[in-house]
């Protein structure tokens, strides 16, 4: 009895513990879009996030979807993301655009203009739009090299 209960729990827990994508389907090349903030956040910093969240949800939800593109968001005032300070020499909350072909990062940018069109929505989300429509363009260009 005590087996079966065993092997009962082992099958119920597997799919808390699978992968987002199985082996064969886990994209290894495609764009991440990071926002990076530290624990101390003010409303500019907050309007960076939400501007960068508006332009990737309203423009690139199918690539999204698709695994192409990925939106993440990264507290470096934590101890385990303190590498990216280094990794991407950041100095202040920062968007930057990362292309990878194979699980290695190939290009990034650091997307400085935020700052500059922080005070226009519009400009703002063209901005992030426009930049990462070229690194989606990148990737194309790499997956047509596999």
């Amino acid at each position: 009895m005590k087996i079966w209960i065993i092997i009962l729990a082992a099958i119920l827990l597997m799919p808390a513990f699978a992968s987002a994508y199985p082996a064969e389907e886990k994209p290894d090349s495609m764009v991440t879009v990071y926002y990076f903030h530290g624990d101390r956040r003010c409303q500019s910093c907050i309007k960076i996030q939400k501007y960068t969240e508006e332009a990737v949800k309203n423009f690139f939800t199918e690539r999204m979807e698709s695994g192409d593109l990925v939106y993440r968001v990264i507290n470096t005032d934590k101890e385990e993301n303190k590498h990216y300070i280094d990794d991407y020499q950041l100095y202040t909350k920062s968007v930057i655009l990362s292309l990878t072909r194979d699980g290695k990062e190939v290009r990034h940018k650091n997307l400085t203009k935020v700052w500059q069109y922080l005070r226009d929505r519009e400009k703002f989300i063209d901005y992030i739009r426009e930049e990462t429509e070229e690194f989606l363009a990148g990737l194309e260009k790499e997956k047509e090299k596999s």
